[in-house]
């Protein structure tokens, strides 16, 4: 009678496992057009509730777009979410006014012809427009008495453009033509704006807590190189809009945050105009009497990149950070040499995090979900996920995820993050997908990594190994590692690559002749030069927005002195033959690789026509199978929903065709694909 009881339980919960397994999903490109995520939050000034927008997918049947945003407000003490702002719409840049009753964001709402600041109270009703700025405002801030709007916006045409333009005379003239994005103070009780500067561009500023400064990155023009390479820091005096410079700016810049006491400012920033990455700490006593104030890096033996900073308290910066590939939270004394963890590794990929009220909020993702919603306790470190925007995740199979280590050819160590495929089986070799992510000065980290343009659990799903190396020059691993590449671009760092491919076939776990490669920007130049060079070691590549000419793509980018700076350290009169040494067209005659190529038609970063060369020349001298896509309206990278889920199935198709699929390698697939979509 005990046996035939035990007999039953386990035939039951055979029965239930059966079923369950029965019920989970595999990935699809479809699946990943339905994704939510939190895009933003911010905090209220007593920490009890938490602003928040979520990404609303939008429908196939709707104009192409990028997904709309709609406003939510988390209740910290009841763990309710209150919808507050839904449907077809897209908001930005959050934030609680002073009361902590209302919450400020931009957007373009009815018939407005531009972005405004608007306001909605926290318990809901009718949103209404706070400021009445003649063109778009593209970042703001509450004085913080709450009276006031700091805003950056542009003047627009002249009057005499406006007047040759009204007769059809809309001759451009290239980087003559740019609009200075002034500072503003907005008045909320009389409705006036007054200009506060002119004559050069404001790219980001902070009001002070005492509300006498605003601390401001400040460059000449507003051009995409003045934003990465030639930004200082200044004050501006909020009454007259005089500005007095308080920092020798080391490198690129990209974040800044003052002390509760507005006695500091800690930045983020590179260490030299030579460092890639805006990833080392630095403080600075903006009420020092010198002509700069005094300099402190905090990092400066830091085996990582700082990507956030706020501070706990008068005395002690918290910053978040890659780490390998991890994301951390950290915290910083001021007179302290060593940092502290709060945020250990492996727990969660930060996106973005800041602190009220003696609370840790932030945004993070995992390996099985996107960005959500969390609380840290700055005590013990312990993370509470707050949000859920995707349960119907729930019911999918997700393949193993693990940091991947191995030795390069010179012995120096080289990381990234491996995705098994689906239902993997132990001594069977599978074909592979090497991701390579941009920049190169940025870095994969062990969190979500399904998306348009990273394929992720998609491509485990279909049986690929996807690995994805933070080769040398990339961030996360100290200034001297993404240093690197520099003068040696596709050299030493490719070959970081090639090593950790055959690091797996060495394991047996990838077939040598199922390899291929994709990648966007520096990564569309990495497997173009793969498809190129290293024609022999790839089956397949897709290459999007890539670098195929270096000498061209220097003379036609819109980052030119970056480019120069940070990466070549030579133009290109100085060492043609270096240059075309390290471009793919060099060698595209020679390739016997199948090659999809994709280009936003828009892109100011890298040329189209980079596109078109790897694609004619492949087309007339090679052997290789090769098919150029455009996407009209698109930049360097797509926005659309069309446009992203095009470049997931076509790519994947691309792959499957010639890494799985019996057919002719020296054949094409059907240019027009039957799209799954609602």
């Amino acid at each position: 009678m005990i046996y035939q009881k035990i007999y039953k339980t386990l035939l039951i919960l055979l029965i239930l496992s059966i079923s369950i397994v029965a019920q989970q999903k595999t990935w699809t490109p479809s699946d990943v057009m339905k994704i939510s995520q939190v895009a933003e939050f911010s905090t209220a000034p007593d920490g009890n509730k938490i602003a928040f927008i979520k990404t609303l997918p939008r429908e196939f049947s709707d104009k192409p777009g990028a997904d709309y945003r709609e406003l939510y407000v988390y209740d910290v003490q009841s763990q309710k979410i209150n919808s507050l702002i839904s449907g077809k719409n897209s908001l930005s840049s959050i934030k609680w006014g002073v009361d902590g009753k209302s919450i400020y964001f931009l957007a373009r709402l009815g018939d407005a012809k531009s972005t405004q600041v608007y306001s909605i109270s926290s318990s809901g009703g009718s949103s209404k427009v706070v400021t009445s700025s003649t063109n778009s405002i593209s970042q703001y801030q509450l004085h913080p008495n709450g009276n006031s709007i700091a805003y950056i916006s542009t003047e627009g045409h002249t009057t005499k453009k406006k007047a040759l333009l009204d007769k059809g005379f809309d001759a451009e003239f290239y980087e003559e033509e740019y609009f200075d994005l002034n500072l503003y103070i907005h008045d909320i009780k009389s409705n006036e704006a007054k200009r506060l500067t002119t004559g050069f561009s404001v790219f980001d500023f902070s009001w002070s807590p005492d509300g006498h400064h605003i601390a401001a990155f400040i460059a000449n023009k507003n051009l995409v190189d003045d934003s990465y390479m030639y930004k200082n820091i200044f004050l501006v005096n909020p009454e007259n809009g005089l500005k007095t410079r308080i920092v020798e700016t080391p490198g690129k810049l990209s974040s800044m945050a003052w002390s509760p006491d507005s006695k500091h400012l800690a930045f983020i920033a590179g260490v030299d105009v030579n460092d890639p990455v805006s990833g080392s700490l630095f403080s600075v006593e903006v009420n020092n009497p010198k002509p700069f104030g005094e300099l402190r890096n905090y990092t400066k033996d830091f085996i990582g990149s700082v990507t956030g900073i706020d501070w706990l308290d008068n005395e002690t910066i918290i910053y978040s950070s890659e780490e390998s590939v991890y994301n951390t939270i950290r915290k910083q004394k001021l007179n302290d040499d060593n940092s502290e963890l709060i945020l250990h590794p492996g727990k969660s990929a930060v996106t973005r995090f800041e602190f009220a009220n003696n609370k840790i909020v932030m945004s993070g993702n995992t390996a099985q979900h996107p960005n959500e919603l969390f609380s840290l306790d700055v005590k013990d470190g312990s993370l509470k996920r707050l949000t859920f925007s995707n349960e119907w995740m729930n019911d999918f199979k997700f393949s193993k995820q693990e940091k991947i280590s191995y030795k390069a050819k010179d012995g120096l160590q080289i990381e990234g993050v491996l995705i098994y495929p689906l239902d993997y089986t132990e001594g069977t070799r599978y074909p592979l997908i090497t991701y390579i992510h941009g920049g190169p000065e940025a870095s994969v980290s062990d969190g979500w990594l399904t998306g348009y343009g990273s394929w992720g659990q998609v491509a485990s799903a279909k049986g690929y190994f996807l690995f994805a190396p933070n080769y040398r020059a990339s961030s996360g691993r100290g200034v001297e590692f993404s240093k690197m590449d520099r003068g040696d671009l596709v050299g030493a760092e490719f070959e970081d690559v090639i090593d950790g491919i055959d690091y797996l076939i060495g394991k047996g776990m990838v077939d040598k002749n199922k390899v291929g490669i994709g990648g966007g920007s520096y990564g569309g130049y990495f497997s173009a030069w793969g498809a190129t060079k290293y024609t022999d070691r790839f089956a397949a590549a897709v290459t999007f927005v890539g670098v195929s000419n270096q000498i061209s793509k220097a003379h036609t980018t819109d980052i030119p002195f970056e480019d120069y700076a940070v990466h070549w350290g030579i133009w290109p009169f100085e060492n043609f033959e270096l240059y075309l040494d390290r471009s793919p067209v060099k060698y595209a005659h020679k390739s016997k690789t199948p090659t999809l190529i994709l280009h936003g038609k828009e892109d100011p970063r890298v040329h189209p026509a980079q596109s078109l060369e790897l694609y004619r020349i492949m087309k007339l001298h090679s052997k290789a199978p090769v098919r150029l896509v455009l996407y009209p309206g698109e930049g360097h990278g797509n926005r659309k929903n069309t446009s992203r889920y095009d470049y997931l199935v076509r790519t994947l198709e691309w792959f499957d065709y010639y890494l799985k699929s019996d057919k002719p390698k020296n054949s094409i697939p059907e240019k027009y694909i039957d799209f799954d979509v609602e």
